[in-house]
């Protein structure tokens, strides 16, 4: 049996989420727990939504755990790694993770002239430092043939002023992606990027959700005409997560509606 094309779950596959309790990771969590997953999601500050989405998953079928986690932080990334073989075993009877998705993270507006260094450092914690780390201290916990798969931006094709320091962080953790594909291959673990265009969520303040002159312009340069939604990149993870995938590996996935071609 090939790792790389079979998931390595015996029953449902289990996945970790980071910033999973709402934007892009609810919608990703719910998505695949309606594609069978059992979710482990975590949330920087408000556990209260990180609940209601346990309860959303639980009411699907599924199981689910929420768990508190700054992925700024790396000095709490081995304890977390520590304590997760007894959840696993006593939550999802189990000893591994099916897939890990990192997509916590925050925006930052600022002019390249006008970055301080407060700024670029919180970027490179959140987006590349907190990513390149966590990977490296759940990896042993991820079964042979799981899956990896890193949240980046369409800002690392198209340029918008403002933007600077996160998309810098974003296209580390692509070259980085490839370097997981490359070294975790031979357990059959594939890597891969997922790279939204703008979103209607409550990333960046909403912008692009609740100004309509944003939200005008950003449909006017897609494809598809219109603003994309949260759902839009649940269904893009549950679908890369998703055993007809297997032979993706490697790759950077944008899903944007065609924005900006």
């Amino acid at each position: 049996m090939n790792p790389s094309t079979t998931p390595p779950s015996t029953t449902h596959p289990l996945a970790f989420i980071t910033g999973g309790s709402r934007g892009l990771g609810r919608a990703s969590a719910l998505h695949l727990a309606r594609a069978g997953w059992d979710i482990i999601l975590s949330y920087r500050s408000r556990e209260d939504l990180a609940r209601e989405v346990v309860t959303e998953i639980q009411a699907l079928g599924r199981k689910a755990a929420a768990l508190p986690l700054d992925t700024r932080r790396t000095a709490g990334f081995p304890a977390l790694a520590a304590s997760l073989p007894g959840l696993l075993h006593d939550t999802f009877g189990r000893d591994r993770l099916d897939a890990l998705v990192n997509n916590a993270g925050t925006g930052a507006d600022a002019a390249f002239l006008d970055t301080t260094e407060a700024q670029f450092d919180q970027m490179m914690n959140e987006h590349l430092k907190g990513v390149f780390f966590l990977t490296q201290a759940l990896a042993p916990l991820l079964a042979d043939g799981a899956r990896i798969l890193n949240v980046s931006s369409g800002l690392t094709r198209f340029s918008f002023p403002g933007k600077a320091a996160y998309a810098v962080m974003k296209g580390g953790v692509e070259v980085l992606t490839r370097y997981l594909a490359k070294e975790l291959g031979p357990r059959g673990i594939r890597a891969n990027v997922l790279a939204p265009g703008a979103i209607a969520t409550d990333f960046g303040g909403g912008i692009v959700r609740d100004d309509p002159h944003v939200g005008a312009a950003i449909a006017g340069s897609t494809a598809l005409g219109r603003v994309g939604e949260a759902d839009d990149i649940g269904g893009a993870v549950a679908a890369l997560l998703a055993p007809g995938s297997a032979w993706i590996n490697g790759q950077r996935i944008e899903a944007s509606g065609g924005m900006l071609l």
